[in-house]
């Protein structure tokens, strides 16, 4: 069973937009969110001086694009890229309250989070090769992938999902005995006029868009420049998760979603309430009335005999 974990935001100077320290309970690690306008009083902080990794996150050429390093001085090299770069807009440094990270430690990060970003493929990877993973002993590399996995957590929740895989593998078939009993909730969204027909299934509190469901070819909703789910849609093209096969756009792999609004817009190619677009499958009942009813079912069961 998973366990819940405690993680602490510090606004440093009280502002939602400004600089954001983020640490887990128990972990040495630190990480420090900048946006590229509050630099130059980052860069005024001790943290910026360790030995660490960071990202530049940003856009270049309308591509989500970023940048991945390390340094045993992390402000020094900074302002370094600040005079080179010109296209990221914040930047996260991830160092450790002891400063106990060493040159081969932020190699191996360096490397393995290079490594995950570009399996991801969220982003364009603006490095000029990928790092390399350094030669270090069994101990070393644990203890490193122990980092990595809280920096995965931190990360999403202060708003950097370069690293979130939303690509879910078909799990195989469940074994007879049990399969009644693990049954996932399916819900369809059909469009006879386009001959759209998309599947989804509720897992583990996300809303997963099943492969082969058809999707409209083109954004047909407000011309909005800078719309969310357009932007969406677009990168999913990108990386394939969505190909056109024989003229008909489909999804070629499972893929998550937060909710099942973004789910129907990208299906649809416009904006869309998913409560309501969704259908439970096989019947017209709504992904609302469907939720309406096991909200109820649960409050029965609390109320006392």
């Amino acid at each position: 069973m998973t366990k819940g974990r405690s993680l602490e935001l510090f606004f440093v100077d009280g502002r939602p937009d400004g600089l954001l320290v983020a640490e887990l309970f128990n972990w040495t690690g630190h990480v420090l969110l900048v946006p590229r306008t509050q630099l130059k009083n980052a860069l005024e902080r001790e943290e910026t001086s360790r030995t660490g990794i960071y990202i530049l996150l940003g856009d270049k050429d309308g591509e989500p694009t970023s940048y991945i390093g390390e340094s045993e001085d992390i402000g020094k090299r900074i302002r370094t890229h600040d005079s080179q770069r010109d296209w990221w807009t914040k930047a996260v440094f991830v160092t450790t309250a002891d400063n106990k990270l060493n040159k081969a430690h932020v190699r191996y990060l360096e490397a393995r989070s290079y490594e995950r970003a570009n399996s991801v493929g969220r982003v364009i990877l603006e490095n000029s090769q990928a790092p390399q993973i350094p030669q270090v002993s069994e101990a070393i590399a644990a203890n490193m992938e122990g980092f990595l996995e809280n920096l995965r957590m931190i990360l999403p929740a202060i708003g950097i999902d370069l690293f979130v895989e939303s690509v879910r593998k078909t799990k195989d078939k469940l074994p007879t005995k049990t399969r009644d009993l693990q049954v996932p909730t399916i819900f369809e969204l059909v469009e006879r006029k386009d001959r759209l027909k998309a599947q989804a299934r509720l897992e583990d509190g996300e809303f997963i868009i099943l492969s082969g469901s058809q999707v409209r070819d083109k954004w047909v909703g407000a011309k909005t420049v800078n719309h969310s789910y357009a932007s969406l849609r677009e990168e999913l093209f990108r990386s394939g998760i969505i190909r056109s096969e024989d003229g008909v756009c489909k999804f070629t792999a499972d893929y998550a979603f937060s909710s099942p609004s973004p789910a129907a817009a990208v299906v649809r190619g416009r904006p869309a309430a998913g409560p309501l677009e969704w259908q439970l499958e096989g019947t017209s009942k709504t992904y609302k009335d469907w939720e309406s009813e096991q909200l109820a079912e649960g409050a029965n069961e609390l109320e006392p005999a």
